[in-house]
């Protein structure tokens, strides 16, 4: 089962909320403003909790593998111009021409968050590429600067390695400012390789340039080597709690909080940064292709009037909000994000 959706075009929600806001919640969610919302969740209801065991089993899973029998799949690396090394899976479909999807994924993470969407979408016969991002995961940071231009240079690098056509890209959070990333510096490729895209629990804009100071702090905060620190101890999933809704997962949390810990803090910081100068709204408003905004009414980071802004952006698009979900949708719902995905593809 999953969760009850609505599904419109919504305007951009009256009265922007603070950009500084934005900011200071991406990191201080993760940090220590996080443990406060754990201590005020209500508990899941019987039929979540049926969710949760079916998520939690995904995540159990890619510690053995993909799936009973099968092992899990290595990666290749590719090279970007500056030299960073991109780690790429690129797990074929059932056909010869299946459907290509493309999955980039969110800041301070690596691909396994997707893992659980991605099984789902192979099983269904679909090709799936995933990737590192830069400084994330297996990937090397190169000498490229972290700033939202790199994004598009580096999906444009993964979409030619892997020669993907008509592709499905479907981006979560820094993810889909990937994808638009694309539509602002690189119009060209996205017009060329992809045919659909899905932005999830993602923004495209951040707090512009009068904040960076505010977010100077938050950088020094996330950056440090004690929050690495203090996630790995017994109750270090409490930092990550704020990033998801109602009846989190405990094993959501634990793959959360480890990938984010294990992220150098550098990079962390850096691309902390370069949020706080995002705007690709201009960009966005010329994509001319069937584009899908997903958003959980929970969401504490990329909040919903962020979606609502992208929605109102980008002709023809379709807001669709997951109810008491948060911003780690590819864990918290991933029946509702392949569904979403799946449509795309069908067109």
């Amino acid at each position: 089962m999953t969760s009850p959706i609505t599904s419109d075009v919504s305007p951009t929600a009256g009265g922007r909320r603070s950009r500084a806001r934005w900011l200071l919640l991406i990191g201080g969610a993760l940090t220590a403003g996080a443990v406060a919302g754990a201590v005020s969740r209500r508990m899941a209801t019987a039929r979540s909790e049926r969710q949760a065991e079916l998520s939690t089993a995904d995540v159990e899973r890619l510690a053995l593998g993909w799936g009973d029998g099968v092992a899990r799949p290595e990666p290749r690396i590719v090279r970007t111009r500056d030299g960073a090394e991109l780690a790429v899976w690129d797990l074929e479909g059932s056909e010869p021409n299946a459907p290509t999807v493309v999955l980039p994924h969110c800041w301070g993470c690596s691909h396994e968050i997707w893992v659980p969407v991605a099984r789902r979408l192979r099983d269904e016969g679909y090709r799936v590429v995933l990737y590192d991002q830069r400084g994330h995961g297996a990937s090397t940071r190169g000498t490229a600067p972290l700033v939202i231009e790199t994004l598009a240079h580096d999906f444009e690098t993964v979409l030619e390695a892997t020669d993907a056509h008509d592709a499905v890209l479907a981006g979560h959070s820094m993810g889909g400012m990937s994808i638009m990333a694309l539509a602002a510096h690189r119009p060209d490729v996205l017009r060329t390789r992809a045919k659909a895209m899905v932005l999830v629990a993602t923004a495209a804009s951040g707090g512009g340039g009068g904040v960076l100071n505010g977010v100077r702090l938050t950088r020094a905060v996330v950056a440090s080597p004690a929050v690495s620190k203090a996630m790995t101890m017994r109750n270090g999933h409490v930092f990550v709690r704020g990033a998801f809704g109602s009846g989190a997962v405990r094993a959501h949390m634990d793959l959360t909080r480890d990938l984010f810990g294990n992220c150098d803090g550098e990079v962390r910081g850096d691309w902390l940064m370069a949020f706080a100068t995002l705007d690709v709204l201009d960009g966005i408003a010329t994509i001319d292709m069937p584009t899908t905004v997903i958003v959980g009414s929970r969401d504490t980071l990329t909040v919903p009037a962020k979606a609502d802004e992208i929605a109102a952006a980008i002709p023809g698009a379709r807001l669709v909000t997951l109810q008491d979900r948060g911003h780690m949708l590819p864990l918290e719902d991933p029946d509702a994000v392949k569904d979403e995905i799946v449509r795309a593809v069908k067109g």
